[in-house]
């Protein structure tokens, strides 16, 4: 049985056809039910209400303590660590030896030499690699997701956010004061149900509002605070099904192909990680394939960071990514899927005939690592990443990066829905033909209030 990730993906005869048949779906957002209400009014209401995000459970949490902690993050991130004072987040983003995305999380400093990472694992995995084989003076505590735990659900800390047009009405009611005017992502203490609870600038919808933290015992107090504070301002909790499509509005990228599964200067990271880890267990799905898995590697600025690298300072994937500055030849958009096309493609499943890949909703994404086509002409000039209906927008959207040439809101493209072949051996693929879709090219964020308050 192999005992790494090298050893796996050479048994099993190269990356992408172990991720192409892995047996996972989706990506998890376990514990929290799949719809408080209903999908629909829980979406209407993070733009024309408020609404409360559970975060508490598919994150991967990690705490980083020592003198040596910065010196970590700086080496390994994009980032530039000037002014990232205490009370401060940013968008940490690493890159392999060769400038193409690792992964992105949430960087949070939170005391002198203490940081917290969150997000999907990937991140939090090459961090360890170089904490444990790089002599940094630091210490690691893992709070695992819910789903890579056994036993009771009891983490370090709860999560949740308040989104939306009315969620400054709300803090300030739970907290009585006025909540803060601070920028997107500094941070502050607040007071809630008697309990002292850190606020980050932050959220997932792209709306104004808040991310809260504290101590896991705390959690359900605060909580029901909030929930009781909300009931006049329209507040609706968020279920799974909700959660997983706010990023269409939003417009980030959750899942970018995590830049390790090639390349000798990562053999030694492969060997690193376990043969059952989230990198092992990952799915790749959709149109777009490639038998070279470095087709599915991503820049920086494709995922619309380009902003944040900065040469301040050296780091793992620098002069790669000096060489690629000012030349990016793709750009992150939103693609408006044709209503018409959309209808006709879930027409198929009415009849006994041949039938497209099924979409579900809100969310139609059916593997962790999603990858559609996007052609013009019959010839591939984009990825599209992330696809779902927005019933804000009444629209089926995909969240995709196409060549310069065609990036112009109101060009039409067409996405390619469905895997090649009639479908891998993935048990959320059933058997289908690919169908083609028209699509607008629009701006990201798709919301227009996105654009002006959601920054990464």
């Amino acid at each position: 049985m192999p005992e790494n990730l090298e050893q796996l993906i050479t048994s099993s005869g190269g990356p992408v056809k172990l991720l192409r048949n892995s047996q996972t779906g989706p990506y998890v957002y376990p514990v929290v039910p799949p719809e408080y209400t209903n999908w629909r009014d829980e979406q209407h209401a993070w733009q024309h209400a408020c609404v409360l995000f559970n975060q508490s459970y598919h994150m991967t949490d990690m705490y980083v303590e020592g003198p040596g902690a910065l010196k970590l993050f700086s080496d390994v991130g994009v980032n530039s660590f000037k002014n990232f004072d205490i009370n401060k987040g940013k968008q940490f983003v690493v890159c392999n030896y060769d400038g193409y995305v690792i992964g992105d999380v949430i960087l949070i400093h939170l005391a002198e030499n203490l940081f917290n990472i969150v997000g999907r694992p990937s991140v939090h995995n090459w961090v360890r690699y170089h904490a444990e084989t790089g002599g940094y003076d630091v210490r690691l505590e893992l709070d695992e997701r819910a789903v890579a735990r056994q036993g009771p659900v009891v983490r370090k800390a709860y999560r949740y956010q308040i989104q939306g047009p009315n969620a400054m009405k709300l803090i300030e009611k739970v907290t009585g004061k006025t909540p803060p005017s601070i920028k997107f992502f500094d941070g502050c203490l607040m007071s809630i149900a008697g309990h002292e609870v850190r606020a980050l600038r932050h959220g997932m919808a792209g709306q104004p509002g808040f991310e809260l933290f504290g101590p896991w015992a705390d959690g359900e107090a605060v909580r029901s605070a909030l929930v009781e504070a909300g009931r006049e301002f329209g507040l609706r909790l968020i279920g799974a099904r909700a959660y997983s499509s706010n990023t269409l509005e939003s417009g980030w990228i959750p899942s970018p192909m995590p830049a390790i599964y090639s390349g000798d200067k990562m053999k030694s990271y492969r060997e690193w990680l376990p043969a059952d880890g989230y990198e092992a267990k990952a799915s790749l799905g959709g149109s777009f394939y490639s038998e070279n898995i470095e087709d599915y590697y991503l820049t920086p600025d494709e995922l619309g960071y380009g902003h944040i690298v900065k040469f301040d300072h050296d780091f793992i994937g620098r002069e790669a990514l000096e060489q690629k500055a000012g030349k990016a030849t793709r750009r992150k958009v939103t693609l408006a899927l044709n209503d018409e096309d959309v209808r006709r493609a879930i027409g198929t499943m009415f009849g006994k005939g041949p039938r497209a890949k099924y979409f579900d909703f809100p969310s139609a994404v059916y593997a962790t690592l999603p990858y559609d086509k996007v052609t013009k002409g019959g010839k591939t000039m984009g990825i599209s990443t992330w696809c779902g209906y927005s019933y804000n927008e009444g629209k089926m959207l995909t969240l995709a990066m196409i060549d310069l040439v065609d990036a112009d809101p109101g060009n039409e493209v067409t996405f390619v829905w469905g895997e090649p072949d009639g479908g891998t051996s993935k048990p959320t693929v059933e058997r289908h033909v690919q169908t083609e879709i028209r699509a607008i090219v629009s701006p990201v964020p798709y919301s227009e209030v996105a654009r002006k308050e959601y920054r990464l």
